[in-house]
């Protein structure tokens, strides 16, 4: 039997997921991060953009956060998002429609234009689109 660690991902609406995982893939800052048991502890920012967990047993399940903190102790892993959707619910199509709105949004700048924010939108769009793209290619 594989080793394992506990994990819990949580977010404002409440917990998300809670059990053993053999590993856990996030993307931070500086890429994807890959948890498994026994990793060092860190406390690190994550980017939106999928989780992917491997539960014991070796069965996957892939979420979306909008971002949030990675928490990694010797007994356990801690995922505190801003929101969390499972992979399976999100919208292909409408995810796209999202990223071509935000890329519509940073060409037609106007006088009263908030790069930030429509930036913020695009990526987090594109993040979307990614996970759901990751979860066809795992089926």
């Amino acid at each position: 039997m594989a080793m394992t660690v506990h994990c819990d991902i949580v977010s404002a609406e409440g917990e998300i997921f809670s059990g053993l995982v053999e590993m856990l893939v996030a993307h931070g800052n500086l890429g994807d991060l890959g948890i498994a048991p026994g990793h060092a502890p860190l406390i690190t920012n994550l980017k939106p953009g999928p989780i992917t967990l491997t539960k014991q047993g070796g069965a996957q399940e892939v979420y979306y956060i909008s971002g949030g903190f990675l928490e990694v102790q010797p007994s356990m892993v801690k995922v505190l998002a801003d929101t969390v959707q499972r992979a399976g619910d999100l919208d292909e199509a409408q995810a796209l429609e999202a990223v071509k709105a935000a890329e519509n949004a940073l060409n037609s700048k106007g006088a009263d234009f908030d790069y930030s924010a429509a930036a913020a939108r695009l990526a987090e769009a594109a993040a979307q689109l990614r996970t759901v793209q990751q979860m066809r290619r795992q089926k």
